[in-house]
């Protein structure tokens, strides 16, 4: 498959929800990432924060390659050695009592609304979850249903319970709590 290649051929078979940005990345390092012509760009969507931390950092890439060797994934419906080590760690550093690992950020987000929903139902609370106008939570049916109107296109009903707000708005925000 040649470079000019790669689009024509993502096009006819990838499933598009999105538009595609004119550019075939070829390699990237740190928080760079290079085209097939060799043009260096700066990542700034982290594979939308999934590389957060960079690209081929060598620690990161021994130490996914070292566990590779032993377990891929385990669910966790078992134990295991790394997931207790990095529990246990960011319960020490974000000084929570409890940390939630999951396999993706929409499971994240619903996560969120589950829990914000379980502690206003134990503790009497009524009302929306409040979403900010123009924030993109995501592509879900629950993600979706908090807002960005021209996500919501064709997948009626969408969930209830939650209310939309201008970012930066105060007065907006105390009249949701109202």
């Amino acid at each position: 498959m040649t470079e000019s290649q790669i689009p024509e051929i993502t096009e006819e078979y990838f499933f598009n929800v999105f538009n595609r940005l004119p550019v075939v990345l070829e390699r990237a390092e740190g928080t760079r990432v290079w085209d097939e012509n060799g043009k260096e760009y700066i990542d700034f969507l982290a594979g939308i924060a999934v590389t957060s931390l960079g690209h081929n950092h060598p620690s990161v890439v021994h130490a996914i390659k070292e566990q590779s060797e032993k377990i891929m994934h385990a669910s966790n419906l078992f134990y295991y050695k790394p997931q207790a080590e990095l529990i246990k760690k960011m319960s020490e550093v974000f000084g929570m009592d409890k940390i939630f690992l999951c396999n993706s950020g929409a499971e994240a987000v619903e996560g969120s609304v589950k829990l914000a929903r379980r502690y206003a139902a134990k503790n009497g609370k009524d009302g929306p979850i409040i979403t900010m106008e123009n924030g993109f939570h995501g592509r879900t049916i629950a993600t979706i249903s908090m807002g960005m109107k021209k996500y919501q296109e064709g997948f009626d009903p969408m969930l209830a319970g939650f209310r939309e707000i201008p970012l930066n708005d105060i007065t907006a925000l105390e009249e949701a709590f109202d």
